[in-house]
């Protein structure tokens, strides 16, 4: 029950946090996407998932690259801005959906985004099996974790108890997140 009552909580600050999300966060959350992307190649048939999509910062940066894009968060007012920010681009798809029951089948998704998510779950490791199982067998996985939440280490640690290989880790003064690219085991 706890477990819930923490994404509850999360659920109801994006809600309110969701009109001004774009204009506080679009310079840290761009930075992130960035150095992902400069680690991540795309093929055009590409289904992409971006768990926690909040407002749809990763959409600009990939949807011409892709076959098609599921955008997925538990909060709707971010999603209504997500639509709004969608409108003009076509082979994106907004699910209202909990990071850790995410109601995709296995080992659909070609790449797998979660940027500021684990900092909000209740079991962060949880989330990534959750993340992994989406995921086909080859996908490349990119995830941040936000350094007030984890150590690098710690952060790592959660990546390796989901059986995910970091092929990429970056944690610079520039960011508030370390930021990895992974694969399965």
């Amino acid at each position: 029950m706890h477990e819930w009552k923490q994404k509850r909580s999360s659920m109801r600050h994006y809600d309110q946090q969701a009109a001004i999300y774009d204009v506080q966060y679009v310079g840290e959350q761009n930075a992130k996407i960035k150095v992902m992307l400069k680690n991540i190649k795309f093929g055009s048939n590409d289904l992409v998932l971006d768990l926690g999509c909040g407002t749809g910062f990763l959409f600009q940066h990939i949807f011409q690259r892709v076959g098609f894009v599921v955008g997925m968060d538990v909060s709707q007012n971010v999603l209504r801005a997500a639509k709004k920010r969608i409108k003009d681009m076509q082979k994106i798809n907004l699910v209202r959906a909990d990071a850790d029951n995410t109601p995709f089948p296995n080992h659909i998704f070609d790449k797998v985004f979660a940027v500021t998510v684990l900092q909000n779950m209740p079991d962060p490791t949880k989330t990534i099996i959750e993340m992994k199982r989406t995921g086909k067998p080859q996908a490349a996985f990119a995830v941040t974790g936000l350094k007030k939440k984890f150590t690098q280490e710690s952060f790592v640690d959660i990546l390796e108890k989901a059986n995910l290989k970091v092929v990429m880790l970056t944690t610079n003064q520039q960011l508030k997140g370390h930021v990895a690219v992974c694969t399965a085991l």
